[in-house]
């Protein structure tokens, strides 16, 4: 039979479906001291195998409600890839990879928990009991850091040896020179911290 005039005949190409990809993580360093540079490395797998080289993918931290890319790396050999970055800022967000897909793969994310970029500040710690000038008994299991102006209730990210540490600020104190945070007695144990010295803090 003819086909009709002005219609071709030929078959159309017909493209394979974008194939699944995933993100893994190799490593990660999101504890950094202000001014120092932080970085991701990973690999970009496509249905269980390794990548191709010259994909973007991106970090992004959540700003506000909505995902910000703050860097950029691209795929090498095996979809291996390494991000680095230099934070502008202190403080503790959350961050995720990105790669947006392209005709033949498609999208993936992965979070990676968060980006705390510290300062360094004096600590020591205290124990025994009474109330706590934000509400609340003193004991031995009690979470938390006295500081003199931040408000009650603010989280305080606390990096300690390799040890990091999230807690609220429950007390006043303390009131030696030049200390800045008070460790409650399970806040020093957690960090594996001593009786005074320096601690990376941001909140």
């Amino acid at each position: 039979m003819l086909a009709p005039v002005g219609v071709s005949s030929a078959a159309q190409p017909v493209f394979p479906a974008p194939l699944p990809t995933s993100l893994k993580v190799r490593r990660e360093q999101l504890n950094v001291l202000d001014g120092h540079p932080g970085s991701v490395a990973g690999t970009l797998l496509e249905a269980s195998h390794t990548g191709k080289p010259g994909r973007v993918v991106t970090l992004q931290a959540l700003i506000g409600r909505g995902w910000h890319t703050i860097a950029l790396g691209r795929t090498g050999k095996r979809g291996r890839f390494r991000i680095a970055f230099r934070p502008h800022r202190l403080g503790s967000r959350l961050l995720r990879l990105h790669f947006a897909g392209d005709a033949t793969a498609r999208s993936a994310r992965r979070r990676l928990g968060r980006l705390n970029v510290y300062r360094l500040a004096v600590a020591s710690w205290y124990g025994g009991g009474g109330g706590l000038a934000c509400g609340g008994e003193l004991t031995s299991s009690t979470l938390g850091v006295a500081n003199k102006t931040l408000p009650c209730g603010t989280l305080v990210t606390l990096h300690y040896d390799g040890h990091t540490i999230r807690v609220p600020v429950v007390d006043r104190g303390p009131y030696v020179a030049g200390r800045e945070f008070d460790l409650t007695e399970a806040t020093k144990r957690a960090l594996g911290f001593g009786d005074t010295g320096e601690v990376w803090s941001t909140s």
